[in-house]
């Protein structure tokens, strides 16, 4: 029997809106057919996080978890039939992974609406409890144990830990999102709603995904001057204009008809309904940032008077997060993606990093393990 340390440091919420605990959990002695241990090395901090610590997800959360789910692990040990990740890329002890949600594949979703993300038996790293076996399903810890039914995706060597994690979470929901929009055309103008580090990823994506025009709203003007590094021909803040004042620079800038595709990467509630307005007759409208319970109102005949495509993309899985890697190792020294990572912090700064990215001073820190 293979042993390894018996107890892993790791961050865990007790109680909403409370101060995280560091404290010491049990790490598995044996592992089972399909899982992987992990030596965690990096676990970037996304707005997620911060919604869980504070209650604020739309999403149930049974406490206490160990938070964080944004990790890149070294693998220190395997359980049998884990010679290859889930793009069919050779895996041994000392590999960096990333790896995701798992999916059961046998419910309905999994199988014949082919939406794994929606698995109605899916485990979420993050959302389960540590006090239960096998504990380590959180990224702030030092160890991490991928579950038999998550997919797990090799990071390409010349990836960055910071760079990596991140593409673990924000840049795979990013990848995902595309996948959902389908193709982007030549001569579409997109409109991106939010600077944060979703909204700056898209605007890569879409940028060298060969669209026209990019333009990012968001706020505050330095994310918009990083927007612009990240490809945006338009940046328009939304500190400074109005919601009327948007919408007549987007149409100024399309001839009048609005944008041709619409993604929304803020969070905030009233960001919909501006996004509908902003999106021309027959336009496709993604909407990715809102996992909060906040509400907002519309007139629903916004999207039938324009025929309007409205699309919600929830997560992603392994094919996202290959996407999103292997993005990353293509363009990495043309878009300025370490300039996202903005602070590293030790795992006993928890509450410090959530406290910053809670009050929008961090783009995207991540935690050092």
């Amino acid at each position: 029997m293979m042993r390894f340390p018996t107890v892993s440091r790791a961050a865990v919420v007790r109680e909403f809106k409370a101060p995280v605990c560091i404290e010491e959990v049990p790490v598995p002695q044996e592992l089972e057919p399909g899982t992987i241990l992990t030596k965690i090395e990096t676990c970037s901090i996304c707005g997620t996080d911060v919604h869980l610590w504070q209650g604020s997800l739309a999403l149930k959360v049974d406490l206490p978890v160990i938070i964080g789910h944004e990790m890149v692990g070294r693998i220190v040990a395997m359980g049998a039939g884990t010679e290859r990740d889930s793009v069919g890329q050779p895996l041994r002890v000392g590999d960096r992974i990333t790896w995701t949600h798992t999916a059961c594949g046998r419910c309905y979703f999994c199988t014949v609406a082919r939406e794994p993300t929606l698995c109605q038996y899916s485990r979420k790293y993050m959302y389960e409890r540590m006090d239960v076996a096998p504990y380590l399903l959180g990224g702030f810890s030092e160890y991490g144990y991928v579950l038999p039914d998550s997919g797990r995706v090799k990071v390409p060597d010349s990836v960055p830990n910071e760079l990596a994690s991140m593409a673990s979470c924000a840049f795979r929901s990013v990848m995902n999102a595309f996948d959902v929009l389908g193709r982007v055309d030549p001569t579409d103008t997109v409109v991106v709603q939010g600077a944060g580090p979703l909204g700056l990823l898209a605007t890569a994506v879409a940028k060298i995904s060969g669209a026209s025009r990019v333009v990012t709203l968001g706020a505050p003007e330095a994310r918009l001057a990083l927007a612009r590094e990240f490809g945006a021909d338009e940046v328009i803040s939304i500190e400074t204009t109005s919601h009327a004042e948007r919408l007549d620079r987007v149409r100024a800038l399309t001839d009048g008809r609005g944008a041709d595709v619409v993604m929304e990467f803020t969070g905030h509630p009233s960001a919909f309904g501006e996004g509908l307005d902003l999106a021309r007759r027959g336009a496709a409208y993604v909407v990715v940032g809102q996992l909060g319970q906040g509400t907002t109102t519309i007139a629903p005949s916004t999207i039938v008077a324009k025929n309007l495509r409205v699309l919600g993309s929830f997560s992603g899985q392994a094919k996202a997060y290959w996407k999103a890697l292997q993005f990353v190792a293509k363009h990495q020294h043309e878009v300025p993606f370490h300039k996202m990572v903005t602070n590293r912090y030790s795992l006993d700064e928890v509450d410090t990093a959530l406290t910053r990215m809670k009050n929008f001073e961090e783009i995207k820190p991540i935690i050092a393990l």
